[in-house]
């Protein structure tokens, strides 16, 4: 269960509004990396987020440049997940890598607001805001393996770990 504040955000919110591309060469610690997310978008977030926290946003995030950095610094704030009407295809892959949830759910991005409450449920795809209860499609169980290993890394590892 991954329970928390919204912070809402609309469409086409790409790589360098998530993670300025003006630190990719130049912070590379994933806990500094979190003092950096959404600081040009919303410079409360690093603040105001708290682990299980979700990111709701419109069309197309994640758009822009492939940088890792942008799921990266969400981990490392414990986003517990992002939805949104949809994800740029790389960021989508990016973030299972990274062991961030990401979730396509137009009709809670439709009633979510910022600040709300959010309560997600990986296992039976629901996600419960604002009186109601909304179903997701669920996720492939490698991915859902991924997300649980930390991401791709820790679940390589894991599986073939002295084999």
């Amino acid at each position: 269960m991954i329970a928390g504040r919204i912070f809402k955000y609309g469409d086409d919110v790409n790589t360098d509004v998530i993670f300025p591309g003006k630190y990719t060469y130049t912070v590379t610690d994933p806990k500094e990396m979190a003092t950096h997310a959404f600081e040009d978008l919303d410079s409360e977030f690093v603040k105001k987020v708290k682990p299980g926290s979700v990111i709701v946003a419109g069309k197309n995030f994640g758009c822009g440049s492939s940088r890792e950095q942008a799921a990266v610094c969400l981990v490392e704030c414990r986003v517990g997940a992002v939805v949104a009407k949809s994800f740029a295809r790389i960021y989508f892959r990016n973030a299972i890598n990274c062991g961030l949830a990401v979730i396509v759910c137009p009709e809670a991005v439709d009633a979510a607001e910022d600040g709300g409450e959010i309560e997600i449920d990986m296992a039976n795809g629901t996600i419960a805001l604002a009186g109601e209860l909304f179903r997701f499609a669920p996720l492939p169980s490698e991915v859902k393996e991924i997300l649980d290993a930390g991401g791709l890394i820790p679940f390589i590892k894991a599986k073939f770990a002295g084999g």
